[in-house]
């Protein structure tokens, strides 16, 4: 997650709150994943973007999950989605972000 996508999340939170975000990511790995959910949760592991020390608690999902794919219309899903649920592991995504909800 770059600086600019950190600043705007923060700049989301600050304006709106954080009871109606629910950050969505579309990353390519586990551990990318897993990265990710820690910035946008206990804040930037690297201590080097707008969310250094920042725990934000907000709830976060990977777009291969399918708790989120069945919110989704069928096929915007598949026209947007689809054709990376087969290049990408989503197993190891999803684990990965199992894994990580489980430590927070």
């Amino acid at each position: 997650m770059d600086l600019e996508d950190q600043a705007t999340i923060k700049k989301v939170v600050d304006q709106h709150g954080r009871e109606d975000v629910l950050v969505i990511l579309g990353s390519p790995d586990g551990d990318s994943a897993g990265i990710y959910a820690e910035t946008v949760t206990a804040g930037d592991p690297t201590f080097a973007g707008p969310l250094a020390g920042t725990a934000l608690m907000l709830p976060v999902r990977h777009i291969l999950e399918d708790s989120v794919k069945e919110l989704i219309d069928p096929q915007v899903y598949e026209e947007q989605v689809g054709m990376m649920e087969f290049v990408l592991d989503k197993e190891a995504i999803v684990r990965s972000m199992d894994t990580y909800r489980s430590k927070s």
